[in-house]
């Protein structure tokens, strides 16, 4: 391809003073000022804000500073969380940015985006990404693919003053395009101006506790509703009414997502530790949920590092072989690797050539016609080309045993005709064999996914048997099944879905039919994670559920991934997907603990309602039993989660099994234990004297206390340290969170009998005989929640599974 001047130095300076360049910037995250916003001023915030305004005008300032406190806690955390995530979407952006090759003066400069100016004249090939919109010039013929934009997933010829749009890729060939709108004017801006921009994109569990604070909003509204009224029809303070509106507003579990969003976080940064940079805040729910891992062996089995191996000439001397494969790796516009490791071992010299049909995974051969010799010379995969030549049983021998032994076979032909699209009849000059090596860690690899609970998949655009040959060096360890492209080519869409699910290795698939495993694999039920380094995989990975790409490989790739492995960091991915799996588990166990809180203090507001005609805690009443009995636990949680098989099933019908029977067994034990107190204080006083705040304090503290009590005992219940505490969950064997239990509940003994802490919580003073008792009881409810559970009760009676 003869090169083009370009504009001068003086022209590009004009084009600057005039203001057509290239230099737009789009937003990649949210502003500073955005998230402080959206942290602030938030309908939860408003309501608690509110509260500690009122305990301020009832000079209750210390209640309303513990209010404060606690959301302002919520409130930074929050932000310095948003603010690390900003920053690192920020770094993204500038990791990502691809680079520009321009013809300026007659020479090729690399050059930011943003300093193209009107009338550039710009390099595209395979890989790069269409910059600016223009049209082609020269000589060059490209293939484009503007799926990205256009949706439709075929490959696109551009040749002289067609046009081209930015956002598209180049997949095959090389030419050179003018750059006709820049900036604001581009396709690209209009459609992307929001498109980087940090949107929060609730993963599928993020949205079902979505739903579940949402329907506890509306219970928190019923009751601030009743409240009211009572106000309006009895005669109750301020004071208790402002009480009861910030214990009721403690059923909004503001420090639900909060603690989610730092289970991400803690993944995220994980993962960093791996080289595996997160892109898509819903990365790590979709880790966590994989269960078929599709692979290109390019890249991720092997190094991609291409040695030719060995040459079989086929009618003429090696030595004219030689130096005909290596004019056609040095001649041909758009190198691959192949080329490269061609060129390496046999040297080259470009010549003139008249035509050019560039490689594509599609096609999966390429050709060239010189000036100065006679047809055309065509290289490419053995089953492609052979449909085109009279193949002798020898060749066919020779084939299979290089591929047998996993090696890459190029055929390398010559035909005295010109070639368009289709091939004539060739003749086979010489067979070309490839060595791509092994990469250390692969059989570790493979293991680490097993261990994981993933089904792989091997798909390549190589000879079937030349994947398969590698996959058992690999240690691939399952049965090897393996079907080619030609195959899947003659099915319907029926017998395709039923091959996608029964085989595992996957051969000479082209991009259109790689993406269609994808997809069939998902509408057959899976989660189905998808890696990839060429531009020939940017059609399965928008398919996938999870989209993973190489660092090194094509910026097509790389812009659309999920998640980007650093260093090309292969080895890394299992420990990834163990890391998903951590995460959702933690994340299970910790809704698991908010809601079994939530339930019982919701159903003891109805039901001491009822039987008492008084309300059962107060503002910082609620505080302690969040805090000692979810607060902190919740913490540790997240952290110490173990990974495992996630349930495939919903987050809310999964708990059913642990929350419900721990809820009404909490709530009755608790219940009974304080109308036994409140009645205990009935009958101490003098007939015809009612109950005075001090003595409503008594049972409230004995409340508060048998709740603590029994929210500790669950811990154990839902980590259990032995099969003694198995029965709402499996055995987890792990110590720590017991340990945890223990502590916060001499933490809460503490508060109990430290008068200034008991004061400063308005809990009532109670024997060591009392709490000696609510033990026991806290014991007992300990039995019975466990036989609950272990004689599956609430299972039988539902008619369901709940396990």
């Amino acid at each position: 391809m003869a090169m083009l001047p370009g504009l001068s130095d003086r022209e590009v300076r004009d084009q600057q003073l005039a203001g057509n360049t290239n230099d737009v910037k789009l937003p990649t995250s949210r502003s500073y000022a955005r998230i402080l916003q959206e942290n602030l001023f938030t309908f939860v915030n408003a309501v608690f804000f509110a509260i500690s305004g009122v305990f301020i005008l009832l000079q209750r300032p210390s209640d309303a500073v513990f209010v404060a406190v606690i959301i302002f806690s919520g409130v930074v955390i929050g932000i310095v969380q948003e603010i690390w995530a900003k920053q690192k979407l920020d770094e993204i952006a500038l990791l990502n940015r691809p680079h520009a090759t321009v013809i300026r003066n007659g020479q090729e400069v690399n050059i930011d985006p943003c300093a193209i100016v009107l009338g550039d004249v710009l390099v595209l090939r395979p890989g790069d990404q269409v910059l600016v919109d223009g049209q082609i010039v020269g000589e060059g013929r490209v293939e484009i693919d503007e799926s990205l934009l256009t949706g439709e997933s075929d490959l696109i010829v551009k040749v002289a003053e067609k046009p081209v749009y930015s956002g598209s890729f180049c997949v095959s060939g090389t030419a050179c395009y003018e750059a006709q709108k820049v900036g604001a004017d581009t396709v690209a801006y209009q459609l992307t101006v929001g498109a980087r921009e940090f949107r929060q994109v609730y993963t599928p569990l993020q949205a079902e506790i979505n739903l579940i604070i949402r329907i506890l909003l509306l219970l928190a509204s019923f009751l601030w509703l009743l409240v009211g009224i009572s106000f309006i029809s009895r005669s109750q303070t301020l004071n208790e009414v402002v009480q009861r509106a910030a214990v009721i507003a403690g059923l909004i579990p503001a420090g639900l997502l909060l603690a989610i969003t730092l289970a991400y976080a803690m993944g995220a940064i994980r993962m960093l530790g791996q080289n595996v940079l997160i892109q898509q805040t819903n990365a790590v729910e979709s880790l966590s949920n994989i269960d078929v891992l599709c692979l290109d062996k390019t890249g991720t089995l092997t190094t991609n590092q291409i040695e030719l191996h060995s040459l079989h000439p086929l009618g003429i001397p090696e030595e004219e072989l030689k130096w005909l494969i290596g004019d056609f790796a040095a001649s041909t516009a758009s190198g691959n690797r192949t080329s490269e490791a061609v060129l390496i071992a046999c040297s080259g010299y470009a010549k003139p050539i008249r035509n050019e049909i560039p490689f594509s995974s599609a096609r999966k051969w390429s050709a060239i016609a010189f000036e100065n010799l006679p047809g055309t010379y065509v290289m490419g995969a053995p089953e492609i080309l052979m449909k085109s030549i009279a193949v002798t049983d020898e060749i066919l021998n020779y084939i299979d045993e290089q591929v047998n032994q996993g090696f890459r076979v190029v055929l390398f032909a010559h035909t005295e005709f010109e070639i368009e699209t289709t091939l004539p009849p060739l003749n086979p000059l010489g067979i070309l064999c490839f060595s791509d090596q092994l990469r250390p860690s692969a059989q570790e690899t493979l293991q680490g996914f097993v261990k994981a609970g993933i089904t792989l998949k091997i798909i390549s655009g190589d000879n079937p048997q030349t994947v398969a040959a590698l996959a058992k060096q690999a240690g691939f360890t399952d049965e090897v099944r393996v079907i080619s492209g030609a195959e899947l080519a003659q099915m319907d869409d029926a017998q395709f879905v039923q091959a996608a699910r029964n085989y595992n290795v996957f051969g000479r698939i082209t991009p259109q039919q790689k993406a269609q495993l994808v997809r069939s694999l998902r509408r057959s039920g899976s989660y189905v994670a998808m890696t990839g380094d060429g531009v020939n995989d940017v059609l399965s990975l928008k398919q996938a559920n999870l989209g993973i790409a190489m660092e090194s490989g094509s910026k097509a790739t790389r812009s659309i991934a999920d998640i980007v492995l650093l260093k090309d960091t292969f080895e890394a991915l299992p420990h990834t997907f163990l890391e998903g799996q951590r995460i959702q588990n933690g994340i299970r166990d910790v809704v698991k603990l908010f809601m079994v809180r939530l339930s019982c203090v919701a159903l003891l507001i109805f039901a001491i309602a009822i039987v008492s005609d008084s309300f059962p805690l107060l503002n910082k009443h609620s505080a302690i039993v969040t805090l000692i009995g979810v607060g902190i636990p919740t913490t540790f949680i997240p952290i110490w989660a173990q990974p495992g098989e996630c349930q495939k099933r919903s987050l809310v019908r999964s708990m059913l099994h642990f929350v419900i029977p721990a809820t009404i067994t909490i709530t009755l034990v608790s219940l009974t234990v304080y109308l036994f107190y409140l009645v205990s204080a009935a009958l101490d006083l003098p007939p015809n004297i009612g109950l005075t705040k001090i003595e409503f304090n008594i049972p409230r503290t004995a409340l508060v206390t048998i709740l603590v009590f029994c929210e500790l005992l669950l811990i154990p219940f839902l980590k259990p340290p032995t099969t003694a505490w198995v029965g709402g969950e499996p055995l987890s064997g792990d110590w720590r969170y017991t340990w945890v239990a223990l502590a916060l509940l001499v933490v809460y003994l503490l508060i109990l009998f430290i008068p200034p802490l008991r004061t400063f919580f308005e809990l009532s003073q109670i024997s060591v005989q009392d709490c000696l008792f609510l033990g026991l009881v806290a014991l007992e409810w300990g039995l019975i929640v466990r036989l609950a559970w272990r004689t599956r009760f609430l299972d039988r009676f539902l008619g369901v599974d709940l396990e």
